[in-house]
């Protein structure tokens, strides 16, 4: 049996918000598909998430978190520890000491959002679960069933802030295969100068500045710049294999590498798109399959695959089978390219936070 997350000590998906009194209409009043499916769940379970989304925003508060991952082969796990400002965002310090900020604005790359709790209600149906405890904390507990039957995933949500306290994805089988949450948490006062510490791009007490500037996902992209990239030759597909649809764009600051973020509101799937083609013999420790897709067992999920004019790298807490299914969705069925030269999955490597 697979140990709990407070066993493991092991980085979470942070929480992120939106207004919910916008959200909970937009979902009772949208599609007929979407409306009928939330309908089929427990209002009260789709009430939480919704307050869920606003907490993680208006609720101040420090903890530490974690993440952990498992496959047929290993299990892994990763830890933060975080501070959130109403106002200024989140600042947090990894286990091996580098610091970063995440601003309140920039809350779509993190965790429950409005847009991916408007998928998870349309995906899956809602309920009431037993409630439970996290951090000593009374918590609701929530679960996602998916359309066939079975639990695809949980929440557990302090039953004082409404703040999400841990997350489980589940497989077909009823195995865990991800679990994030905190291990410890305290619900703060905000500081009454949460305006400086925006002004100033510093968080209170936190020197953010060396991770904050490694982060080069600045520049979001808009529904008249995806549509110009898409003729200029990008692939960026508005959906994947397993209703995944796409949630969120940026461009790097290089404007040469693309961070699509794409979710069934419950999975999180990142796919990063660059010039260039694969340099197989730099790829030392990955295994190769079919149409030269490559995939890498971590914290996260990693697979590879050229079209001989792009590079996608996925990178996903689901299993492998999941981000090698989408890696060979993306490109063209090309089987005559070659992999050569290029480098840049280190530099994905880089890049990628496993607290988004």
């Amino acid at each position: 049996m697979r140990p709990p997350i407070h066993e493991l000590r092991g980085a979470a998906l942070p929480a992120a918000g939106m207004a919910g009194a916008l959200l909970l209409a937009g979902l009772l009043s949208g599609d007929a598909c979407a409306d009928s499916r939330a309908r089929r769940g427990d209002p009260e379970a789709l009430r939480l998430l919704t307050a869920a989304v606003d907490a993680a925003r208006n609720v101040a508060y420090e903890g530490t978190r974690t993440l952990a991952t498992w496959s047929p082969d290993q299990a892994s796990t990763a830890q933060v520890k975080v501070v959130h400002t109403p106002g200024a965002g989140t600042s947090f310090t990894d286990e091996k000491g580098p610091r970063g900020h995440r601003p309140d604005t920039g809350a779509a790359d993190a965790g429950l959002t409005a847009s991916a709790l408007a998928l998870l209600a349309r995906n899956y149906r809602l309920t009431r679960a037993a409630d439970g405890t996290v951090c000593g904390r009374r918590a609701r507990v929530v679960e996602a069933h998916r359309p066939g039957g079975g639990v695809a995933g949980r929440f557990w949500l302090d039953a004082d802030t409404g703040l999400l306290l841990r997350r489980e994805l589940v497989d077909a089988a009823g195995r865990r295969i991800a679990e994030s949450g905190f291990i410890d948490l305290r619900v703060t006062r905000p500081p009454e100068n949460t305006t400086m510490a925006l002004r100033s791009g510093r968080a209170p007490a936190t020197d953010v500045g060396t991770v904050s500037a490694a982060r080069p996902w600045t520049d979001h992209l808009d529904g008249g710049e995806l549509a110009a990239l898409r003729a200029a030759g990008w692939r960026i597909p508005d959906t994947l294999p397993g209703r995944l649809r796409l949630n969120d764009a940026r461009r790097s600051d290089g404007r040469d590498v693309l961070h699509l973020t794409y979710t069934d509101g419950l999975a999180t799937v990142s796919v990063f798109v660059q010039r260039g083609v694969l340099d197989d013999r730099r790829l030392v420790g990955w295994k190769r399959g079919p149409r030269a897709v490559y995939s890498r067992d971590a914290l996260r999920q990693w697979a590879l695959a050229s079209d001989g004019e792009h590079v996608y790298t996925v990178v996903t807490e689901a299993p492998e089978s999941t981000a090698v299914t989408i890696a060979r969705a993306l490109p063209p069925d090309r089987s005559a390219v070659r992999s050569r030269l290029a480098r840049g999955a280190r530099r994905i490597a880089s890049w990628v936070n496993p607290f988004d």
